[in-house]
């Protein structure tokens, strides 16, 4: 079910990291970046519940959707008590989900970031359109993942095997070049005619979002 939420989310356009167990979900979530948690009840034979109430102690506040089996009243307060910001119970349309995370992404658009800002290029995460100045950009899902990459990567050097694993979720690097093939499309709709360019290629490393070129 983990994999399936993640191909919708990402046909949707987000990008999605899946993780296993409780301890991997709390390094996710604890990581920078991170926009919101889908959290199941029963996490590897667990009831994750209290690896959401570790990170409300650690004053972490990333909204949470937590989906479950358990539909009792008693066990969506539960949820809820234990830091939940919603609760979604099985079986439930991908449509419901998508509303719902949404619904969580505007409501804490006021406490966190749902804009993001390089020099001039602008994304918003939750209309998830892209401009660069006063010029929108028409990029499609895997693009607009790649773009909020190096966004939030700015000035850094991102190799071929980060993208491939946290934008197309490759395990391994395989001899490939998908990166490089969707690089050449997104610098053509980000870099215009006239305009400086801001995604350079560094030779033998990766890439970087140049925002001070």
């Amino acid at each position: 079910m983990a994999w399936e939420i993640a191909a919708e989310l990402e046909s949707l356009g987000y990008l999605v990291r899946v993780a296993a167990t409780e301890t991997a979900g709390l390094e996710a979530a604890r990581s920078e970046g991170a926009e919101l948690l889908i959290v199941d009840r029963m996490l590897s034979g667990v009831d994750s519940l209290s690896m959401i109430e570790t990170l409300r102690s650690e004053g972490i506040q990333i909204p949470v959707l937590v989906v479950s089996a358990l539909a009792t009243v008693d066990e969506r307060i539960r949820g809820l008590k234990a830091g939940g910001d919603d609760y979604l119970t099985k079986p439930f349309a991908m449509g419901e989900l998508a509303a719902r995370i949404e619904s969580l992404l505007r409501r804490s658009s006021g406490a966190r970031a749902t804009i993001l800002r390089v020099g001039p290029l602008e994304m918003d995460l939750i209309e998830r359109s892209a401009s660069r100045g006063q010029r929108v950009l028409d990029l499609l899902p895997t693009e607009f993942k790649l773009l909020e990459y190096l966004m939030r990567h700015a000035g850094q050097t991102v190799t071929r095997s980060m993208l491939l694993e946290d934008v197309w979720h490759y395990r391994f690097a395989p001899q490939t070049n998908l990166v490089d093939v969707h690089i050449g499309k997104l610098r053509r709709k980000v870099d215009g005619p006239g305009e400086p360019p801001l995604i350079r290629s560094i030779r033998r490393s990766g890439f970087m979002l140049d925002v001070d070129n």
